[in-house]
């Protein structure tokens, strides 16, 4: 059965504040993630499944090549939501007359 997304997050949650004060289990995360995050559990993860751990830019220990890593969303099929539409949703309907109407008087 897959993590739910709660799960998830308080599984990285709990990574994260581990790694920033047991510097043998940061170096065991960066090594090898997915081993990790299981003993952290005790959840074995599907095979398929592949966790990849950065370490954030220390100016005395980093790739020269990079200063930022960006961790991107799954990207989105382009359209909107309701809710969104409802926030760029635009035009007026003052007093009952039609947006774009023109009365001349």
């Amino acid at each position: 059965m897959p993590w739910s997304q709660e799960e998830i997050n308080e599984i990285y949650e709990k990574a994260i504040q581990k790694a920033t004060t047991d510097e043998e289990f940061r170096r065991e995360l960066l090594n090898d993630p997915k081993t990790t995050i299981e003993k952290l559990t005790g959840k074995t993860l599907p095979d398929d499944y592949t966790i990849k751990v950065v370490e954030n830019a220390d100016p005395n220990y980093s790739d020269p090549n990079y200063t930022a890593t960006f961790v991107l969303p799954s990207s989105s099929t382009g359209e909107l939501n309701l809710d969104d539409l409802d926030n760029v949703a635009g035009g007026s309907n003052i007093c009952g007359a039609q947006a774009g109407s023109v009365t001349k008087g």
